[in-house]
């Protein structure tokens, strides 16, 4: 389960993305019409619009874990969205509708009619009618325009310029870590959040789903933050930037109220729905590597490597990353390097600011070269590791307020660990999948909770994705969704 960053570790740890790849999965798997997604594609008709949305949405694609394929789920989807079209009057609009492999609970949409939800997504909802409202709520940012403002409204961002200026020192008007990091860090305005809830929950009550379903779903939302710590901080993730305060739940509700009335309205479709998320992939993806406690392994990739003890590892848009409180973080990613070049050369080609190249040293760690060196900003210290493993390049980043000799230690002895993961590793993997159960005369909430016995906090997870509480009556005969270890 994610855990919450602290924000300003979150900041820091998303502006390190320059010139890096996904390190969680060999290819990036992309397909504008692709059968790995509901099979509807852009076509605004908006020249601009639809270029921005095919430059960003392989970037998308890659730092969000690949494309996740699950048929069901994707003609599911795809049905919805077509209804949600009509309803909204764009019947000659296609949108590509995108699942990520992440768990991430996470939504969003880019100009061109690009939208993306992810495995968190399918996981967290209970029925169509709440999957509706997710994708409704998206489609209205797209024609309300409201990605284009946004993006608009990056051009002239200062901070975040700072802040990029300030780790890379680069210059951020050209630099392309510079764009990526303004696309991530910027959200909606609350204005644009409130227009697209409004917009979105008409627009699911017209095509017949359960108007209600989006007060219903926001709650859901709060819950599972409360659950992870708050959620995944990365600047754009779902749980921040549509957050389900109770002001808000209670707009949603009064906004449904005013459009079609009293709930009992609308189809929630949920059996349907169970059976299409059934089997789904839950928490981390064994094909974009997993987090054992203080271990990451990657089994594709077959490498593995633990952090001090003081960290507390996750997997987030293309990287591992990980806090040890307010005052330490690090990121463990991938960068495109020429094979011809150094790994000290590399580290002194003037990505990161503030290095100190007289620290740069070449070593040799378990058979694979390495290289080190020491940076420092106003804010940071940081100590940055480079691994070149099977003819690719791996880097950990370690950044701390107070530089210090444990946190020294703590960078050289991660890098140390980094090796070939081997079988005793590998039986370590174990995938998790939501699977369905039915509800006997007899059961209650608590006795089909106990069944996620071996799943960590598994009775409140179980709660929190069956959107219940301890001591609910459950109604027989019904699904309820379960997370099993494989």
């Amino acid at each position: 389960m994610l855990r919450a960053l602290p924000h300003s570790l979150a900041i820091l740890l998303l502006v390190f993305l320059a010139g890096c790849s996904s390190v969680l999965g060999p290819g990036v798997q992309v397909s504008s019409t692709g059968d790995n997604a509901a099979p509807l594609v852009s076509e605004t008709g908006d020249p601009e619009d639809d270029m921005i949305g095919a430059r960003e949405n392989p970037r998308i694609v890659a730092q969000y874990g690949g494309i996740y394929s699950d048929r069901p789920a994707e003609i599911m989807l795809a049905q919805i969205v077509s209804k949600l079209l009509a309803a909204a009057d764009q019947p000659n609009t296609r949108f590509t509708v995108t699942i990520l492999d992440s768990a991430d609970v996470n939504a969003f949409a880019l100009p061109g009619g690009y939208i993306y939800v992810t495995r968190g997504i399918l996981a967290l909802a209970n029925d169509q009618s709440e999957l509706a409202a997710v994708l409704a709520h998206e489609i209205a940012h797209v024609v309300l325009k409201h990605a284009r403002a946004r993006t608009n409204r990056i051009k002239t961002t200062e901070i975040v310029d700072k802040v990029v200026t300030g780790v890379f020192g680069a210059d951020p008007s050209t630099d392309q870590s510079a764009n990526k990091a303004k696309l991530s860090l910027a959200a909606f305005s609350q204005g644009q959040e409130l227009s697209a809830d409004k917009e979105g929950i008409l627009i699911a009550g017209k095509a017949g789903f359960d108007p209600h379903a989006a007060a219903r779903f926001l709650g859901a939302m709060g819950r599972f933050a409360g659950y992870s710590a708050g959620g995944a901080d990365d600047g754009d993730d779902f749980l921040s930037s549509h957050p389900s305060t109770p002001d808000r739940i209670q707009k949603a509700t009064e906004n449904a109220r005013a459009f079609f009335g009293a709930p009992g309205l609308g189809t929630q479709a949920r059996a349907e729905y169970m059976a299409a998320v059934a089997g789904i992939t839950y928490g981390d993806s064994p094909t974009n590597g997993v987090v054992v406690g203080r271990k990451f392994i990657h089994p594709g990739l077959k490498f593995t490597f633990t952090v001090p003890a003081n960290y507390q590892l996750q997997i987030s848009r293309g990287a591992v990353v990980g806090v040890a409180g307010d005052g330490e973080a690090v990121r463990f990613d991938s960068a495109e390097v020429p094979p011809a070049m150094a790994l000290a050369d590399y580290l002194k080609s003037g990505w990161i600011a503030g290095l100190r190249p007289e620290t740069v040293t070449a070593a040799s760690q378990n058979g694979f070269d390495t290289a080190s060196g020491i940076a420092a900003t106003p804010q940071w210290n940081f100590r940055v590791e480079v691994v070149r493993f099977q003819g690719k390049v791996y880097r950990f980043i370690f950044a701390a307020r107070i530089d210090s000799e444990l946190f020294a230690r703590g960078a050289a002895e991660t890098l140390r660990s980094f090796r070939t993961a081997a079988q005793a590793d590998l039986r370590q993997v174990r995938s998790m999948t939501i699977k369905t159960v039915t509800a006997g005369p007899v059961d209650t909430a608590d006795s089909l909770a106990r069944k996620m016995d071996g799943v960590r906090d598994g009775a409140n997870l179980f709660y929190i994705l069956n959107n219940l509480y301890p001591g609910d009556t459950v109604t027989a005969g019904a699904a309820y969704k379960v997370v099993v270890l494989q």
